[in-house]
This record gives C-alpha cells, sequence and structure tokens, in this order.
C-alpha cells in the first residue's frame, strides 16, 4: 500500500454522515480498503488525521478558465451581462493560445488548494478568438492530468450563434481537437431555436454530452426553457444535457414555473446555478427594488432536479472577485437562494455529489475502488464545513498530495 489515513471522520458515499474510519490507498491511487480499524495485513506509509474530516474533492461544474485573470485588462463600465461580453470579445482579438493558458494555469492551480479536484470549463469560440481558447485548454487539460480532471466545453457564443454556417464548422473541428461537452448561447442568436437544433444534432452525433448557457436574463417574454426539455426528449438525450444560470425562471408567474421545473425533472436535465455572476450581472436596469438574478434554486431541488453551484468566473469583466473556494459559493448560494438554517448539508451536495454526476464523474467519491481524490479539513461536519470554512485543508489527488500539508 502506498498511504494508510488513520482515524479520519470520512463522509462515504452514500453516507449523509461522517463515520470514524481509516482508509487504505493502493499504488494505483485508488481505495484498496475502508473500515474502523484496518487489518494489521494492511501497510504502508501511515498518517494520522487526528479525527479530521474526509471529504471526496470538490468539484466545479461551471467555469470559464479561458477568461480568468483579466479584470484589469478588460472594462465593463456597466457592470452589465452584456457589457462585459462586448469586452472580451475585442480583447479575445488580441490575445494568444500562451497567454490564455498562463492565465487559466493560476485560478486552476486556486481552485486545488481549496480542495476542487474536477472543473468543466466553458470555453470561448466566436469569430475574435476562433479555436485559440479551446486549443489552450486542451493544453492545460493534458498538463494538469495528474493533479486535476479539467474537462473543456466547446463554447459557442458571442456572434457564433447568429453565423450557423461558421458555427457548424468550429464546432466540428472542436470535437475533432477533443472537446468534452459541446455548448453555447441560444439567448444570442438570431434564430435561436435554429441553433439550438445545431447544438443537439452535434451533441447526438457526436455521442458527447451538452451544457447548454439558458435565459441568462430576466425577460419573462424571451424564455427556451421549453425547447430545450422538447428536444432532450426528442433526442433521447435525457441524463446528457445540463443547463446553466436558468435565471429568467425567477421572472415569470409560479405556476408557469412549477410546469417547466417538472418538464426538466421528467427530461433529467441538470441545472448549474452561478450565484456570483448573477448577484453581479443580473437586474442592474431595473428600477425599483433590484432582483436577486438567480434561478429558482430551491423549487428545482424540491422537484427533484440534479442542481448543482459553481463559481462561472474567476476575476474578469463578468464577475470582478472570486477565490476558487467552491465553500464560499455554497455560502453565497445559500444565502441569494434563501436556504434555511438547516440547509448546509444541501449546500454542500451542490458543489460535490450532484456536479459529480452532472459531469458524469466515474470513480468519484469515498469508496473502494474509486480514485483517491480527498479533501481533508479541519472541520466538526459538513455544516461547519460550509458554514466556517476550514482553517487548513489538504488535497489528495490519486493518492498524492497536491496542496496542504501532511
Amino acid at each position: 500500500m502506498s498511504l494508510l489515513l488513520k482515524n479520519g471522520r470520512v463522509l462515504r458515499a452514500g453516507s449523509k454522515k461522517p463515520e470514524r474510519m481509516d482508509i487504505a490507498i493502493g499504488d494505483d491511487g485508488c481505495i484498496v480498503a475502508l473500515a474502523p480499524t484496518l487489518p494489521p495485513e494492511i501497510t504502508g506509509r501511515a498518517i494520522e488525521l487526528n479525527s479530521r474530516l474526509v471529504v471526496p474533492g470538490l468539484v466545479d461544474a461551471h467555469q470559464h478558465l479561458d477568461k480568468s485573470r483579466t479584470r484589469q485588462l478588460i472594462a465593463n463600465p456597466m457592470g452589465t451581462l452584456e457589457g462585459a461580453s462586448a469586452g472580451y470579445r475585442a480583447f479575445a482579438a488580441t490575445t494568444n493560445p500562451t497567454e490564455i493558458m498562463a492565465r487559466a494555469e493560476g485560478p486552476l492551480d486556486a481552485c486545488l488548494a481549496q480542495g476542487t479536484v474536477a472543473i468543466r470549463s466553458h470555453t470561448n469560440i466566436e469569430s475574435e478568438s476562433g479555436l485559440r481558447g479551446i486549443e489552450s485548454m486542451i493544453d492545460l487539460r493534458e498538463r494538469c492530468c495528474q493533479r486535476m480532471t479539467l474537462q473543456i466545453v466547446a463554447h459557442l457564443t458571442g456572434d457564433a450563434p447568429r453565423k450557423l454556417s461558421a458555427a457548424q464548422q468550429w464546432l466540428k473541428e472542436a470535437i475533432t481537437l477533443g472537446a468534452d461537452a459541446i455548448g453555447g448561447v441560444p439567448q444570442y442568436a438570431d434564430q435561436p431555436l435554429t441553433f439550438i437544433d445545431l447544438l443537439f444534432d452535434h451533441a447526438e452525433r457526436s455521442g458527447l454530452p451538452l451544457d447548454v448557457h439558458i435565459d441568462e436574463h430576466l425577460d419573462p417574454e424571451r424564455i427556451l426553457f421549453d425547447a430545450i426539455i422538447e428536444r432532450t426528449r426528442a433526442h433521447g438525450m435525457q441524463g446528457r444535457v445540463v443547463a446553466g444560470h436558468c435565471c429568467a425562471l425567477s421572472a415569470i408567474e409560479q405556476d408557469e414555473a412549477k410546469r417547466i421545473i417538472e418538464g426538466f425533472a421528467e427530461a433529467e436535465i441538470g441545472v448549474v446555478t452561478l450565484p456570483a455572476a448573477n448577484l453581479f450581472l443580473q437586474g442592474r436596469d431595473t428600477s425599483g427594488l433590484p432582483p436577486r438574478g438567480l434561478t429558482r434554486v430551491m423549487e428545482f431541488i424540491e422537484g427533484g432536479v440534479r442542481l448543482a453551484a459553481a463559481s462561472d468566473n474567476i476575476q474578469d469583466p463578468f464577475i470582478p472577485i472570486g477565490s476558487g473556494d467552491l465553500l464560499e459559493i455554497a455560502r453565497w448560494t445559500l444565502l441569494a437562494g434563501h436556504f434555511g438554517l438547516r440547509d448546509l448539508d444541501t449546500a454542500f451536495e451542490m458543489i460535490s455529489a450532484t456536479p459529480a454526476h452532472l459531469i458524469g464523474l466515474e470513480n468519484w467519491g469515498i469508496e473502494v475502488g474509486n480514485r483517491a481524490d480527498l479533501l481533508v479539513a479541519d472541520a466538526e461536519d459538513l455544516g461547519d464545513l460550509v458554514a466556517s470554512g476550514p482553517r487548513s485543508r489538504l488535497v489528495l489527488v490519486a493518492g498524492r498530495v497536491v496542496a496542504g500539508q501532511l
């Protein structure tokens, strides 16, 4: 055995509460034994955890690493989604793959140090950037594969949804380069339903999952939720579609929202809420009481829809702040989503098991046979982990320490 973690309070797969356990990790980086006390024949380098909490490594289901750390390089005077998008498009024409990768690697390492072991990154494809971002992120995926699971979404945005012929060619090339998922922003299209069809057709033909930005606005007159539900059923992609943002759901009548949520649940469409972006960007043009900008978070959960929370952007024109700490995102979700006092465990699920399922991670979770991607923290329980944030964190990927100190 390569490593024995002794006397931790371990959150096993499928369990709601941690149990006092030892973990044995093999030379291949996978968990080979879990027991209150390991038998003497299991040997290896023993690490005393002194009752620290052990949970699976956290999962960020929605980021934009290609844009990270551009806050000081791009203006967004009005603080709006449209302003951020326009500013980044102008900037993208001047940047190169080396610069993109250099800016992305710092936030990736920051996320890892906070306990994130997997990120799905939506990477821009548009006229100004072409496929440079995709190429950069795929190179970064290979460079960091020993310390982070990185998935790349071919994200058609900017003018790409309005240039259907070019978008189709870009998408084919991105799939050939090795994109892990297909995505885009239908609200930017002149023909949003035709653009959605393009995304679904390529997803079905390629076998890749679909992860789209849906209705990141607060206008109830231009929602596309039904189109996503209908096409998920028609293409047989239940369980393979994720919808990000869904802000406009909060702007429609409750009965209509309930019908849409039921449709999402039936079609097994997952949802990712992005509290940092939605709080910062949405509702700035409202003359009355500004809305929170999030989707109907609690209604999705109560309706049986898998709902994750994620970082979205880190220090760029869309969100000028961000530390890479998913526990911070869980706290923001709890506050902005009007959770209850006893919903801290639910907030933790939204940055752990739920996003792991949504992005299709295999061998995630603490059980025998799974890869030892772990976060060890000074916390009493899951509620304390979310509420307080641990004083120290130790992160293991495939049984190797990648951040923190033993």
